[in-house]
């Protein structure tokens, strides 16, 4: 008995060491960021995950700003929140990729707490079939247009550090942590806001401004459904390893893990796992995540390295029935 409890101790003690190490040296600091009474501004908020985060932020006492290029749509995206949540929101009619439109939208609507942006346009198609023309709008729209947005809004959100830690979110995609089929250009788009995001914590941290990475699933929403008509049969196959989920259901994680200042915001287990795999060198301000990252690390790259045989065996059949017919 004496013996077992010893070897006990022998594995338990270094897993305590690992995790009184990491209480220390994990960086960023948590924070909490507040939502109520705050000014939310959400791109791409007329429709999709953008609406459900206006609807959810409203609903939690935000003043909510959204961003769109339909005017149309923007006073429907209006008037549902208003029937539902009795809230009025304000709106701003603009395309991300000019930078005096936004410019002008964000000055109009004044001091931003938390800069949620989520634009995003999908057209799934293998490289070499896929115009270059699409292939500029998915980037100028999900990359240069965060860009845009940010650099409109950060001068005056660095300015208001006396109302407490602001926060900027970059809507990504789980497109944008692990290639697939058919989103050459998708993923190419997704995958640069990684870099923006772990670039721009660094340099905003001083102001108390937090950034977060949300990489939602496929997502239940009208345009994804339209994008659907042209995704290739097997992007269909590969991302069905990920389940479909709701917009609300996504804009309700992403939004409590904007709230929490998280770095990585997961939105189901897919991506608990995607974000486990490839942690390298984010940030990261739980204490519990970077001891799963540390210790699960190993067992989910096995994981990673079977869905990897998995996908290449799908494609290896698809390809070799092509021929056939």
């Amino acid at each position: 008995m004496a013996d077992l409890s010893f070897l006990a101790l022998l594995l338990l003690l270094p897993l305590a060491l690992l995790f009184l190490i990491l209480y220390v040296i994990v960086r960023p600091c948590p924070v909490n960021i507040p939502i109520k009474n705050r000014h939310v501004f959400i791109t791409g908020g007329s429709s999709g995950i953008g609406l459900a985060l206006a609807h959810q932020a409203a609903t939690e006492g935000a003043r909510v700003s959204i961003l769109a290029r339909s005017l149309d749509k923007l006073e429907e995206a209006k008037n549902y929140i208003q029937l539902s949540t009795g809230i009025d929101v304000s709106i701003f009619a603009a395309d991300v990729r000019d930078y005096d439109a936004v410019s002008k939208a964000v000055e109009e609507a004044g001091p931003i707490d938390l800069l949620i942006v989520n634009q995003g346009v999908f057209v799934a198609e293998e490289l070499e079939k896929q115009g270059l023309d699409e292939v500029r709008f998915m980037v100028d729209v999900n990359l240069i247009g965060s860009f845009n947005m940010i650099k409109a809004a950060l001068p005056e959100m660095k300015k208001g550090e006396d109302r407490g830690p602001r926060s900027i979110a970059l809507m990504s995609s789980q497109a944008g942590q692990v290639g697939i089929y058919g989103y050459t250009a998708y993923s190419a788009s997704k995958f640069g806001l990684r870099g923006l995001g772990e670039a721009l914590q660094q340099e905003v941290i001083s102001h108390d401004i937090h950034v977060s990475l949300v990489f939602p699933p496929d997502t239940d929403t009208p345009g994804f459904a339209e994008e659907n008509k042209r995704r290739p049969p097997l992007t269909g196959i590969i991302a069905e390893s990920s389940g479909a989920m709701k917009a609300e259901d996504v804009a309700k994680r992403a939004l409590d893990g904007i709230k929490s200042a998280s770095f990585i915001v997961r939105c189901n287990f897919e991506g608990l796992l995607l974000s486990i795999a490839t942690a390298g060198m984010s940030p990261q301000r739980s204490f519990v995540m970077a001891f799963l990252e540390v210790v699960a690390g190993g067992l989910v790259r096995l994981v990673a390295l079977c869905f990897q045989w998995s996908w290449y065996t799908s494609i290896q059949k698809w390809q070799a029935q092509s021929k056939r017919t």
